[in-house]
């Protein structure tokens, strides 16, 4: 495996929010009655991601923020006429971050679920995707089915949907979890883990760069709908976000992000 690539995988966990220099007070202080016109006052938009999730949004050897998500999310924000500041934030405190308004909305690769929706509200789904088992090259042929997951040590993201399916549906497994991608990657390779799942999208860009080490194994499963997660009663906000994704669907704006970070249209 060339160590450069699998360096470039992790460095991605170092990275610290405070490199942004951003300041959540604005967030924290304002209601929710007119955030739309909050947020067109202040002339940006607040937006949680993690910053460690290649290819979906990530720090690039530049230090620059990347990935699809980021270029959705800035596209999404130039419609609505404001600019887009992004808050880098573990996942497992994601959406607690929402609800207490250091950021107006999410933009993670957050699965629309049932559960989700009783406390959030989601715009039209932006990403199609499901769940792909990752293993290494020796163990490949262990899983061919999800039920293959039952007795094997298998990381998942902390509060992730990933976790919830693997705890709902195959409770026979050994479930680790982890804040980030990076550290699931390293103990995969080291032997800790037997498989970790995770988005089939971002499943593609770790075996681009991991030299052959890891490989997908099966095919993907539970196809699942991601949106932009936003705060309850904030009809004003949801139906701009809305509005601006039929029109970046419309122009092709959409298609063409995803075919530049995944090489097809994962939107629809």
């Amino acid at each position: 495996m060339s160590y450069i690539n699998i360096k470039k995988i992790l460095s991605a966990a170092t990275f610290a929010a405070t490199a942004f220099g951003l300041s959540f007070s604005a967030a924290n202080a304002e209601s929710d009655e007119k955030l739309l016109s909050t947020i067109k006052d202040r002339g940006t938009i607040l937006i949680g991601l993690e910053a460690t999730y290649p290819p979906f949004n990530y720090q690039d050897e530049n230090g620059e923020l990347v990935g699809f998500e980021v270029d959705v999310a800035k596209a999404v924000a130039e419609r609505i006429g404001v600019n887009a500041e992004f808050v880098p934030t573990k996942w497992d405190g994601m959406l607690a971050g929402l609800e207490t308004k250091r950021f107006d909305i999410v933009t993670n690769q957050v699965t629309i679920t049932e559960e989700r929706q009783k406390k959030y509200d989601f715009t039209q789904p932006y990403t199609v995707s499901g769940i792909q088992v990752i293993t290494r090259e020796d163990k490949q042929s262990d899983f061919n089915t999800p039920a293959d997951l039952s007795g094997k040590t298998v990381g998942v993201g902390l509060g992730s949907n990933y976790e919830e399916w693997l705890n709902k549906n195959v409770p026979e497994a050994n479930v680790s979890t982890y804040d980030d991608n990076a550290t699931k990657l390293q103990d995969l390779l080291v032997g800790r883990l037997d498989a970790f799942l995770n988005d089939r999208l971002a499943a593609t860009y770790l075996l681009e760069n991991s030299g052959g080490r890891i490989v997908a194994a099966g095919e993907p499963f539970d196809k699942q709908r991601m949106g932009i997660a936003l705060r309850k009663n904030n009809a004003d906000l949801l139906d701009a976000l809305n509005k601006a994704l039929d029109e970046l669907r419309a122009d092709g704006t959409l298609a063409k992000i995803s075919q530049k970070w995944f090489k097809l249209d994962a939107t629809k």
